[in-house]
């Protein structure tokens, strides 16, 4: 098996109802995956699947070569597993810089053969980090004082400075403007040079388009299409369930 994430017949319930019914889905290392669907179609209980917010009844999820799927959310962040989500949490009390220095000393340095590093090889790091995102000139500043779009780019950097192999990345660009929505857009883009794969939920369908590699269509619980992002979405199913007709 080549793929980085390989999820197999995955099932969640809430109660009596079926949230996901034998999902499948795979990612390479690397790789830019859009994944799209109405509202409620379970996108973001399968990402929650995945990185360990929410416990499966049925399925496998397996990351790296390895079963993860009894793993804790922070095990799969450590393993290189590390998400943002749409409504960015950064710690509002410290800066810029710490909201870096956290996910740094603490994701990265539990791995497993992993050493503590110094406080100025973390300081050091993050700063780097944040340069990549547009953000260095900020570090000193409070969190809680960040423009929406900058409040998304820092939540990027966080993630970011957890190493990771994969990123989710949730409605990163929701309620941006176009030109914020670029901004955001060419970050994600650059994850593929760092190695990172990516899984980007998104409803702005010109940044699903212009970032995916491939495209994943979940409609009530259910994978209804997957492959060439232009096949995808001329899929008259897709249109009918996803993009109206």
């Amino acid at each position: 098996m080549n793929d980085l994430l390989h999820v197999q017949g995955l099932t969640k319930r809430f109660g009596g109802f079926v949230a996901l019914d034998r999902v499948d889905l795979q990612v390479a290392p690397g790789e830019r995956l859009g994944l799209i669907g109405p509202n409620g179609s379970g996108k973001s209980t399968l990402v929650n699947c995945v990185s360990g917010l929410l416990r499966t009844e049925e399925g496998q999820v397996s990351f790296d070569g390895h079963d993860i799927s009894s793993l804790p959310a922070h095990q799969r962040i450590q393993r290189g597993i590390a998400r943002s989500f749409q409504i960015p949490k950064p710690f509002a009390s410290v800066s810029v810089l710490d909201n870096l220095c956290v996910p740094l000393l603490y994701a990265t340095g539990h791995r497993e053969g992993s050493h503590r590093p110094s406080e100025a090889q973390v300081r050091s790091q993050a700063i780097a980090i944040l340069d990549s995102v547009g953000l260095a000139q900020r570090a000193d500043e409070m969190s809680s004082g960040l423009t929406q779009v900058d409040m998304r780019k820092l939540e990027l950097a966080r993630a970011i400075a957890a190493r990771p192999l994969l990123l989710i990345a949730d409605e990163a660009m929701a309620g941006l403007s176009s030109s914020e929505v670029d901004e955001i857009l060419q970050l994600l883009l650059q994850m593929k040079a760092r190695g990172i794969a990516v899984i980007m939920i998104e409803h702005i369908m010109r940044a699903v388009m212009q970032f995916s590699e491939r495209v994943v269509v979940l409609v009530a619980g259910h994978k209804v299409a997957d492959g060439n992002p232009h096949e995808v979405i001329a899929n008259p199913d897709v249109q009918k369930a996803y993009l109206g007709e």
